[in-house]
C-alpha cells in the first residue's frame, strides 16, 4: 500500500506537466481511461511502417555521416506498438527528447529520443569536442541533425504517398528525466534503430502518435492518398459524359464526329479553306492565313565581329583619363581571412580568438573596390594604424584575381 508520498518520477512528471496517472499513480480506472481511446481506434500497419522507414536508413546514414564527419550506419528499425508505461521501462533515467511534430499531411506527434550518453556521443562528433555537456549549444546541434533527418524522411514520404502537403515543426531538443518526456497518449508506434558511429553503437527511438501512424500506414498502402480529381471536374475515366466516347467530342457549335483520318473533317469550325494533305477543315476561316503578304526572298548576310585585341591608346586618348582623376574609390587593408562553420559562428562570444590564414609578419593585402592591387606591411603613425606599400601587384595577377 502506498504511504501517499510521491516518487521522484511522479515529481518530475508533475514539473513537466505530465499527468501522474500515466506513471502508474492514481486509481486504476484513471490509467485505464487514458489508454482506452487508442484501443478503440484503428490500428496502424506495422509492416508498412517498417518497410518505409527501413528504406530511408540509407539516406539518414549519409546525412549523419556528413554532419558528424564519421562513418555512420543505421540499422532497422524494428516497429512496435507501446504505451507510455511500457516504453518508459526501457528508457534510461535521462534522455534527450527531440520534438518534430507533423503539422500537415499526416498531423500529429513525432519524436526522436536518444539516451543521454548517445546524445553526448553524437554532439561530440558534430562539434569536435571531447567531454561535451548537453547545454543549449549541444541541444541546438542535435536539433539541427534531427531537422536534416526529418527533411529526408518527408521527401521520401511525399514520393511514396503522393501527399505533397507534409510539413513539420522545427525540431526542439531537451535533455530531461525520462518521466518528463512528453510522450503521446494511449498506444503509439515506436521505431527502434541501431546507430553505429564508427566503433560505438548507440540506440535511437523514433515515435509516431496513433493518428500519424495510422494515416501514414494508410497512405503507404494507397488507402487514402490516391490522386482525386478536384470537385466538379470529371476524371479521365468518365469523359464519356462530355462526348469524348470513341473520340467523338461534341460541343455547341463544334463537332468532331469520330476524328476520322485520313480526310479529317471538322464542319462548323471553319478555317477559311485551310487544307492539308489528308485533312479537310472547310469553313474554319483564319482570316490572316489567306491574306498574308509575300515577303520575298530573305537576304542573309554574315555577322562581322570587331577585333578583340584592343589597340594601344594614343596621346589624345590617354589624356582623357584626367576626366576621372577626382573620382574617389574605397581602399581597404585586409589583415587576413578564415572560414567558420555556422555552429562555430553561433558559439562565438566575448574573448573568442579567431585564427586567420596569414602568418605573423606576412604582408597584408591592399584592396581598391575589393580588388587586390598591392601588398604592404602594417605601421603605426602616431596613434593610428597605417600600411607601407612593399609590392605592387602585376596587371596579370590583377586580371587573374578579377576572373
Amino acid at each position: 500500500m502506498s504511504d501517499g508520498a510521491l516518487s521522484q518520477d511522479e515529481i518530475d512528471a508533475l514539473l513537466a506537466g505530465v499527468d501522474s496517472s500515466a506513471l502508474g499513480g492514481g486509481s486504476p480506472s484513471a490509467a485505464t481511461a487514458t489508454a482506452s481511446p487508442a484501443a478503440s481506434g484503428p490500428a496502424f500497419d506495422r509492416g508498412a511502417l517498417e518497410r518505409f522507414f527501413s528504406s530511408t536508413t540509407g539516406a539518414l546514414s549519409n546525412t549523419l555521416s556528413t554532419l558528424t564527419g564519421s562513418s555512420v550506419t543505421m540499422v532497422g528499425p524494428e516497429v512496435d506498438a507501446q504505451t507510455r508505461d511500457s516504453f518508459l521501462s526501457v528508457l534510461p533515467s535521462m534522455a534527450t527528447v527531440v520534438t518534430a511534430n507533423y503539422t500537415s499531411g499526416f498531423p500529429g506527434e513525432h519524436l526522436f529520443i536518444f539516451p543521454e550518453e548517445s546524445a553526448k556521443a553524437i554532439a561530440s562528433l558534430m562539434t569536435k569536442e571531447d567531454d561535451i555537456k548537453l547545454d543549449d549549444m549541444a541541444m541546438s546541434v542535435i536539433g539541427e541533425m534531427v531537422s536534416q533527418m526529418v527533411g529526408a524522411q518527408i521527401t521520401a514520404l511525399t514520393d511514396k504517398t503522393g501527399n505533397k502537403t507534409i510539413a513539420s515543426t522545427s525540431p526542439t531538443a531537451a535533455n530531461v528525466p525520462k518521466a518528463a518526456a512528453a510522450l503521446p497518449a494511449g498506444e503509439f508506434a515506436v521505431m527502434t534503430y541501431q546507430v553505429n558511429l564508427g566503433e560505438t553503437s548507440i540506440q535511437m527511438w523514433e515515435i509516431l502518435g496513433a493518428s500519424p501512424a495510422v494515416d501514414i500506414s494508410q497512405g503507404l498502402n494507397g488507402g487514402s492518398n490516391q490522386a482525386q480529381a478536384p470537385m466538379g471536374q470529371p476524371s479521365m475515366g468518365n469523359m464519356g459524359g462530355m462526348g469524348m466516347n470513341n473520340m467523338g467530342m461534341q460541343m455547341p457549335g463544334m463537332q468532331m464526329p469520330g476524328m476520322q483520318m485520313p480526310g479529317m473533317q471538322m464542319p462548323g469550325m471553319g478555317m477559311g479553306g485551310m487544307q492539308m494533305p489528308g485533312m479537310q477543315m472547310p469553313g474554319m476561316g483564319m482570316g490572316m492565313m489567306g491574306g498574308m503578304p509575300n515577303l520575298g526572298p530573305t537576304n542573309v548576310q554574315p555577322v562581322q565581329f570587331p577585333n578583340l585585341m584592343q589597340p594601344r591608346l594614343g596621346p589624345q586618348e590617354s589624356g582623357n583619363i584626367g576626366l576621372i582623376m577626382d573620382v574617389s574609390m574605397e581602399m581597404t587593408v585586409e589583415l587576413g581571412r578564415t572560414r567558420k562553420l555556422i555552429k562555430e559562428i553561433l558559439g562565438m562570444g566575448e574573448g573568442t580568438i579567431i585564427e586567420l590564414d596569414k602568418l605573423a609578419g606576412e604582408p597584408v593585402d591592399i584592396l581598391v573596390n575589393h580588388k587586390l592591387i598591392a601588398k604592404g606591411e602594417v605601421v603605426v603613425i602616431d596613434e593610428n594604424f597605417g600600411v607601407r606599400v612593399t609590392e605592387i601587384v602585376s596587371p596579370m595577377e590583377r586580371l587573374n584575381d578579377m576572373g
